[in-house]
């Protein structure tokens, strides 16, 4: 009985102490976390889990990112074997995972740079994608294995261009909220999203990124000397200028 107990007692506390976004970060002094709604997409990435502190940021193929030496933490999110998770495609991924796991199913849709509209609903109905069209091919299977295999297919046609267009943009500073998205779109293009923020009394904010890169590499968090960023100081990452509020948008 008192093993029971004492084993109930370190799934708690392990529970509590979880590594992830907003438990790794201590906030800066003068500052306090941003409030967010419990199962919203910006309380999901506050708490998305993180590999071991000290991880390098890896690409598909296993070995140290160019990216690396700007890691503050690496997501513990599967990466894949293919060059396909990039920068737009760890958005989509996210929000993708987000959705999955709240089982909102038919909200998951992206649209691929052609135009055509990739939802979930039809690949786990069983179609499949060709040239623009979905094609009856296999069962229905909402299994998690299956939702991967539906982003893999997301990744290969769509990008920050596809995404850029199908994002709200974001007019004031005042409105920036954890879940928003500095994109550029282009080829190749760029973005980073927003996975928590603090804020002072004089209303200033500061927030953590995360990005995927090219070739497909981990999501990472990034630094460059301090992991929290502001729009009114230079970032010292590549693509810092997208840190600005002209590229600032965020999903509907």
């Amino acid at each position: 009985m008192k093993i029971h107990l004492l084993l109930a007692f370190y799934l708690f506390v392990s529970m509590q102490t979880a590594d992830n976004v907003s438990t790794r970060f201590a906030i800066p002094a003068g500052y306090q976390r941003v409030n967010t709604q419990a199962n919203s997409f910006a309380a999901y990435l506050q708490t998305l889990p993180l590999k071991a502190a000290g991880s390098h940021t890896k690409t598909y193929y296993g070995t140290i990112a160019a990216t690396d030496a700007y890691t503050a933490a690496v997501v513990n999110l599967s990466l894949g074997k293919q060059d396909l998770q990039q920068c737009a495609d760890a958005v989509m991924r996210l929000r993708g995972e987000y959705l999955y796991h709240q089982k909102k199913y038919d909200a998951i849709s992206f649209k691929f740079t052609s135009g055509f509209k990739c939802d979930y609903l039809h690949y786990a109905n069983g179609y499949r994608y060709r040239n623009d069209k979905w094609i009856l091919r296999a069962k229905p299977d909402y299994g998690y294995a299956n939702f991967l295999r539906y982003m893999d297919l997301v990744f290969a046609y769509a990008g920050t261009l596809s995404l850029e267009k199908e994002l709200k943009k974001v007019n004031s500073v005042d409105e920036l909220k954890v879940g928003d998205i500095f994109i550029h779109g282009g080829s190749p293009g760029h973005c980073f999203i927003v996975v928590d923020m603090a804020q002072n009394a004089a209303h200033k904010k500061i927030f953590l990124l995360a990005q995927s890169y090219m070739p497909a590499q981990d999501i990472q968090l990034l630094q460059n000397g301090s992991p929290w960023f502001s729009l009114d100081k230079p970032a010292g990452i590549p693509y810092q200028e997208l840190i600005d509020m002209k590229y600032l948008r965020r999903f509907e």
